[in-house]
């Protein structure tokens, strides 16, 4: 792990151009630029940008496990992303007082827990899919949001038709202008009017703050409240150890971190691995095969490689709070580092033939962790990743029982970044044909998704 040291500073090297010419090559074109600068530099390299400051790029697998294993009094996670969601955002929290959330929230999403969310993933996977066009092209990252969103909704606050279709509307438009607004300075977030940035998404707040206070309310004096199992209902029976519950206002917080955070992107994974499969037939066809054989494992790897070679989240930051020494180098108090996903992922390293799609490296094997790394790390790792990788996996198995992905030979998609997440810049395209599928109880052969019709 990272120590506190009093050595001379020591940076990694990294291009000299200004800091401005930086920041504008990253903001506009971040995936193609941090490959450029690790194939200069290596594994380990330092930029300059507006805003943030001096940035060390680490993806080498022994420096990722010093970086997330180390005390939170030398390191600590930036909150630039908690100052969208709010102070009662674990993105908000560190330390003593972000672990003790942590600790209230994970057994929400527990192996068991996910499990009995299994039902609400498939349902809405028929019901967006219910009318996709055959045989044209068409963007499958839209639908992937759509039901994405829909599905983390019924998880975290169940079936309340008229609120949780006020939260359709809200949502969205948030993650979007959050987006925009956590790589900016943080006073442009302001609220100067309803026609600035942070003015519009102040009104937003407000309309979701609205809904949250009236299921919260409503969940309350729900006399099954204590057998209720969505994530609203587990987050306000949760106690602290000195068992005072979470505030109010920290459960909005919250709730709009797991649904904004969360729901954008598994979508844009989801949309990943149709891009990725439609141009590897062969894998395809053995999933479809292992899918109408009741198998998993081969899903299994191939959500665990496109996450690999398309993982949806750049990186995960943090930031010296003190002058550190990390493996041969020595950063100085404010430095930013970057655990960079796509190039751990990238490096032949860590994977042999890095840039091949094939599940295989993962059939029947866990990924290792520091090389692989799509939730990030240490006491910062995504807490919804087993409801992430759930999720994915009953999508994609319901999608494979549904519908036959016609093969392309296109050329692959580009990332494009959006402020936090990374989508295939072309909607993640595919053409589809409807399978037949035997209902049981049913006479003949007809789509499941006919039932949603």
């Amino acid at each position: 792990m990272a120590t506190a040291t009093t050595e001379p500073v020591r940076l990694p090297p990294g291009p000299r151009i200004p800091k401005t010419i930086q920041g504008i090559a990253f903001l506009t074109a971040l995936c193609e630029v941090v490959p450029a600068l690790g194939r200069r530099y290596g594994s380990t390299f330092t930029i300059n940008l507006p805003i943030f400051g001096r940035t060390v790029v680490v993806s080498d697998a022994a420096l990722a496990k010093d970086i997330f294993a180390t005390s939170s009094d030398l390191i600590e996670r930036p909150t630039n992303l908690g100052q969208v969601f709010g102070p009662g955002s674990t993105f908000s929290l560190n330390g003593a007082t972000h672990l003790e959330r942590r600790r209230v929230i994970l057994p929400a999403f527990h192996g068991k827990q996910v499990g009995a969310y299994e039902h609400i993933i498939e349902e809405e996977v028929l019901r967006e899919t219910a009318n996709w066009p055959e045989g044209r092209e068409f963007k499958t990252n839209e639908s992937m949001n759509r039901l994405a969103l829909n599905a983390i909704l019924r998880t975290m606050f169940g079936d309340e038709p008229s609120l949780l279709s006020e939260l359709r509307s809200v949502v969205p438009t948030m993650v979007t202008v959050g987006s925009f607004l956590h790589q900016l300075p943080s006073v442009v977030g302001r609220d100067f009017g309803r026609w600035s940035p942070g003015g519009r998404l102040s009104q937003y707040r407000r309309r979701f703050d609205a809904v949250i206070d009236t299921l919260i309310g409503q969940a309350r004096v729900d006399p099954a409240f204590e057998e209720r199992g969505d994530v609203l209902a587990l987050l306000l029976r949760a106690r602290y150890e000195d068992g005072e519950p979470i505030p109010d206002r920290h459960i909005a917080d919250e709730l709009l971190t797991l649904v904004g955070a969360g729901h954008e992107t598994t979508a844009n994974q989801l949309a990943w691995i149709l891009e990725q499969l439609c141009r590897h037939p062969e894998v395809l066809k053995r999933l479809v095969d292992e899918a109408d054989a009741g198998g998993s494992a081969l899903r299994q790897a191939t959500i665990y490689e496109a996450q690999r070679i398309r993982p949806s989240i750049e990186g995960s930051f943090r930031r010296a709070k003190e002058r550190i020494r990390l493996g041969e180098w020595v950063l100085p108090a404010g430095t930013n580092v970057s655990v960079n996903f796509q190039l751990a992922h990238e490096s032949e390293e860590n994977f042999p033939d890095a840039g091949s799609f094939n599940p295989d490296r993962f059939l029947d094997v866990n990924p290792q962790p520091f090389r692989w790394m799509p939730f990030g790390g240490g006491v910062n790792r995504c807490p919804g990743a087993s409801f992430a990788n759930m999720e994915m996996d009953v999508a994609l198995r319901t999608l494979l029982r549904e519908f036959r992905f016609e093969p392309t030979d296109a050329r692959g998609e580009r990332r494009y970044y959006r402020g936090v997440a990374i989508a295939p810049a072309g909607g993640g395209r595919a053409v589809v044909y409807r399978r037949n599928v035997a209902v049981s109880g049913d006479r003949g052969a007809v789509p499941v998704a006919d039932h949603w019709r």
